[in-house]
């Protein structure tokens, strides 16, 4: 038959903890999030830019010829478009944006 040794609590854990054998490791760190102002020139953001700047443009072209009834007919429309375009291009955005 084997002997059994028996330990106590107070032995196993009285004595202090070993110097670990391994070095840290210096590493470099690295964003993983690139923020890039050339992000902004995304094809599609710039197509609803300009097509919304483009609506303004002839907006106002319509108001110095005199033709009231139609440019107040584009405002109308207008202030539903800019709200529901600027929105729609936000999320579209940060969806597609590489966090």
């Amino acid at each position: 038959m084997r002997k059994t040794k028996g330990f106590t609590f107070r032995n196993i854990f009285r004595h202090p903890p070993k110097i670990s054998l391994t070095r840290p490791r210096l590493f470099k760190a690295y964003s993983f999030v690139p923020f890039s102002p050339f992000a902004m020139l995304d094809p599609n953001i710039l197509i609803l830019g300009s097509i919304v700047l483009g609506i303004a443009i002839v907006e106002r072209i319509l108001e110095r010829w005199g033709v009231i009834d139609l440019v107040d007919q584009f405002s109308k429309v207008m202030c539903f478009i800019l709200p529901v375009t600027f929105y729609s291009a936000l999320i579209y955005f940060f969806a597609t944006f590489i966090f």
